[in-house]
């Protein structure tokens, strides 16, 4: 068997992580440069410790001449939401890219692992341009919550620390703990729903009052004065009330008004 070098056997899967995570990172401007909540709070990424390769590498007992075979997780992603159904929206906006092929994915968020261990798994081919020529590397990327990273993550540092050997009572509580997290992130998600549609109704105000505004100020620069002031001690008397129904019946009239000023002043 020949020394490797490791170097160059995992320059493209570092070349791999910083595409996506730049990748990824702009998914989630897009979504926030057109005013949309982004399905996506968080994107890092990772390519896996020459030990951890070695463990997993004699864990699986593979040939080390032909291990990236067998290790699918060196390129790796984490994306993090801040809900659990966000998982599933940033999944899909996965699989519909073209710049990336999904082969395979497991959703341990419907169907969680023993442990209690939660999060959506996708394997994608991406192709990565050495000088060459093209290389394809498969890329596990990870989505999940913030609170099913944090049980991960300590998850993981209980079995490093107790060499797969976890007591029982511990096991129960990391279940118990991944449950409740669970739970907590479902009603979290309902809060989230009304707090969306507080801010919608609430834009759409601001835009409205804004329009009638403006209308106003219009009509008091080209046509009358005291109509404008008639005008908007009208609009303050409706917008007193909170009634958001009078005032797009407000701002309906106010349109045909102002248009008809607008065809005097031609």
């Amino acid at each position: 068997m020949e020394i490797k070098l490791w170097k160059e056997v995992l320059m493209p899967y570092s070349l791999a992580v910083d595409e996506l995570v730049i990748k990824f990172n702009h998914v989630k401007q897009a979504f926030e440069k057109q005013g949309l909540y982004s399905p996506i709070y968080a994107v890092s990424g990772r390519v896996k410790s020459i030990s951890s390769i070695l463990e997993k590498v004699m864990r699986k007992k593979l040939s080390l001449d032909n291990f990236e075979d067998g290790v699918t997780d060196i390129a790796g992603i984490r994306i993090i939401c801040q809900f659990h159904d966000d998982c599933y929206k940033v999944a899909e906006v996965i699989k519909n890219r073209t710049d990336m092929t999904v082969i395979e994915e497991n959703d341990y968020i419907t169907n969680p692992k023993e442990s209690g261990y939660r999060s959506y798994h996708l394997l994608v081919k991406y192709v990565v341009q050495l000088l060459e020529g093209p290389r394809e590397i498969i890329a596990e990327i990870q989505i999940r919550t913030m609170g099913m990273n944090c049980w991960s993550t300590i998850e993981h540092s209980l079995q490093y620390k107790f060499k797969e050997k976890m007591p029982d009572d511990i096991k129960k509580t990391l279940q118990d703990a991944a449950n409740k997290i669970l739970v907590s992130e479902i009603e979290m998600s309902k809060v989230r729903d009304e707090v969306m549609s507080a801010m919608s109704t609430r834009e759409e105000e601001d835009s409205l009052i804004s329009d009638i505004l403006i209308t106003i100020i219009n009509i008091y620069q080209n046509a009358s004065r005291r109509e404008a002031v008639r005008i908007q001690d009208e609009f303050l008397e409706i917008y007193s009330t909170g009634n958001m129904e009078k005032l797009k019946h407000f701002a309906a009239e106010l349109d045909v008004i102002a248009e008809g000023y607008g065809q005097q002043s031609i």
